[in-house]
C-alpha cells in the first residue's frame, strides 16, 4: 500500500514542462481537426435539425469529459485498489486514471472542454449564418445569434455545474465506467493489430 502511494505521488510530482508543451500541441491539432470535420458536416447538411443535433453533441461531449476529469481528481485510490485486487472489470485502468489525475483533468476539463466550447460557439455562428441566408428579410443573424449563443452558454455552464456535482458524489462509479471504456478500447485495438487473421 505504501509503495503504491509512493508511485502515485511520484507520478503526480513529475515536472509539468514537457506535459504542458504536449498538451498545447495536442490542443492545437485537435481543435483544427474537430473544427474542420464539424464545419464540413454543417456545410454538407441543409437540415436545421441535424445541425442543431451536431451542436448539442459537441456540448454534451464537453460536459461528459468534464465529469470524467472532475471524478478523476475527486476519486480515492483505496476503494479502487480494492476493486483492482478483486480483478473487477476496468478497475486497473481506473486506478491509473486516479494516479494521473492531474493529466486526466487537464485533458478532459481543459483540452476537450475548451475545444468543445470554442467549436460549439463556431457551430452556432455557422447555423445562424445558414438561417440568415435562408431568409435575408428576417433578422435571424441578430436575434437568432443572440438566442443561440445564450442557449449554448446556458447548456454548457449548466451541464458542467450539474456534472461536477455528480462527479464529486459518484466519483468511484464514474472512474470505473471510464476504466471499463478504456479497457474495451484497448481490447479493440489489440484485436485489430494482433495479426490474428483468418485464413
Amino acid at each position: 500500500m505504501r509503495r503504491g502511494d509512493r508511485v502515485s505521488k511520484s507520478k503526480r510530482n513529475r515536472p509539468p514542462g514537457r506535459w504542458a508543451i504536449r498538451a498545447t500541441v495536442w490542443s492545437f491539432v485537435l481543435a483544427i481537426a474537430i473544427g474542420i470535420v464539424t464545419r464540413l458536416l454543417l456545410d454538407a447538411l441543409f437540415s436545421l435539425l441535424l445541425s442543431l443535433l451536431i451542436l448539442l453533441s459537441v456540448i454534451l461531449l464537453g460536459v461528459l469529459f468534464d465529469i470524467i476529469g472532475t471524478a478523476a481528481a475527486a476519486a480515492e485510490l483505496a476503494p479502487l485498489n480494492a476493486k483492482a485486487a478483486r480483478k473487477r472489470d476496468g478497475a486497473r485502468r481506473a486506478v491509473e486514471l486516479v494516479q494521473q489525475a492531474d493529466r486526466v483533468a487537464n485533458i478532459c476539463n481543459d483540452v476537450v472542454g475548451d475545444i468543445s466550447g470554442i467549436i460549439s460557439g463556431a457551430l452556432a455562428a455557422v447555423i445562424v449564418s445558414h438561417l440568415a441566408m435562408a431568409d435575408p428579410a428576417v433578422p435571424a443573424e441578430l436575434y437568432g445569434g443572440i438566442l443561440l449563443t445564450a442557449l449554448v452558454v446556458a447548456l454548457t455552464v449548466g451541464g458542467k455545474a450539474w456534472g461536477k456535482n455528480i462527479a464529486i458524489n459518484r466519483s468511484t462509479e464514474i472512474i470505473l465506467f471510464a476504466g471499463r471504456a478504456l479497457t474495451r478500447w484497448d481490447e479493440l485495438w489489440g484485436w485489430l493489430f494482433s495479426g490474428n487473421r483468418t485464413g
